[in-house]
């Protein structure tokens, strides 16, 4: 089985969707020749010509919604926002268009076959236009699926279902991870189920939940909770719409405790979301209080990204603090 990064196992998944599917087109800035600003995309264009992976003009709107027109006429659209930051100018196309295309019409048309690829989170000292997890927006909008790999299996195999998934997605890779994580990935064509968490760790006195980059801050916080004695339940949620509530309540009615990290901002988080369902299953059972490890409510800082993001140290003070509650 080869070793890849996250960048080639997304590269690998597009090159398989492509090639199974004549409809399948891959488009945004910069992805044709040049391969992407992180070149997800190389190698696409030369194999598959310019009719099937091109440049777009630097228009986010544009983008987007040239998708929703191929995906409600049959094409299987993968769009690539460059940075997740830039996704925004687009979002009245993703909320008000692509999100309700089949609703509006009794399922007359629709946009299922549409993926939106994005870049999302910190690590990089990219400031703060090139920095931001805006996961939770979509998260509030019926009619979306949001899926955040956690390393280059993952990030092959969620990416394939999405593609192939009846109702769009929004695909935000961890850009930090891009090099960073490496793993064996099978060549072969797979995929991983949408709304279905995984328990990558098994443990009695805290459950831990997180998606995307956190996954691996998570690890090296567990680390130092186990020198400690503290036994702790991991989940990688791998989609955040839908979520896997049952798969969390069920941690959380065995250890009684819950902690969750994100890296976007603590206010509107999606934290608070799993929160409030879980306190809400499992009240009874719990401990002490739901606890979140998120970033700050301030815009993402370039000079103290290290300070704003939510590391294995504050992740390891929250698992110390439910425990000793």
């Amino acid at each position: 089985m080869p070793t890849m990064n996250m960048l080639q196992a997304i590269n690998n998944a597009l090159d398989i969707a492509m090639a199974e599917d004549e409809k399948v087109l891959c488009f945004g800035e910069d992805v044709g020749g040049f391969g992407g600003v992180f070149r997800a995309t190389s190698h696409l264009q030369e194999k598959y010509g310019r009719a099937r992976c091109f440049n777009t003009p630097l228009v986010e709107q544009g983008i987007v919604g040239f998708a929703n027109g191929l995906a409600a006429q049959g094409s299987v659209p993968v769009a690539e926002i460059q940075f997740a930051d830039y996704i925004f100018p687009a979002f009245d196309q993703i909320v008000n268009e692509t999100a309700k295309f089949r609703y509006r019409s009794g399922d007359l048309f629709n946009v299922g076959g549409l993926t939106i690829r994005a870049p999302y989170g910190g690590g990089i000292s990219g400031g703060h236009y090139h920095s931001q997890s805006p996961e939770a927006y979509f998260a509030h909008t019926p009619g979306l699926k949001v899926v955040v790999p956690r390393n280059p299996y993952e990030a092959k195999g969620l990416l394939l279902a999405a593609i192939r998934d009846p109702d769009p997605v929004l695909f935000f890779e961890p850009k930090r991870l891009y090099r960073a994580s490496t793993g064996e990935v099978p060549e072969e064509d797979y995929q991983l189920p949408i709304g279905e968490a995984e328990v990558t760790k098994e443990g009695s006195d805290v459950t831990l939940v997180g998606w995307g980059a956190q996954m691996e801050v998570i690890e090296r916080a567990v680390e130092l909770a186990e020198k400690e004695g503290i036994s702790c339940e991991v989940i990688d949620l791998r989609s955040i719409l839908p979520w896997d509530e049952d798969s969390v309540a069920e941690s959380v009615l065995k250890t009684g405790r819950l902690v969750v990290t994100h890296e976007a901002p603590r206010t509107g988080g999606f934290a608070g979301e799993i929160a409030a369902a879980i306190q809400d299953r499992c009240f009874l059972y719990l401990e002490s209080p739901i606890m979140r490890v998120t970033g700050l409510d301030t815009p993402f800082p370039l000079t103290l990204e290290k300070e704003y993001l939510p590391d294995h140290l504050k992740i390891f003070e929250a698992i110390r603090a439910s425990v000793n509650y």
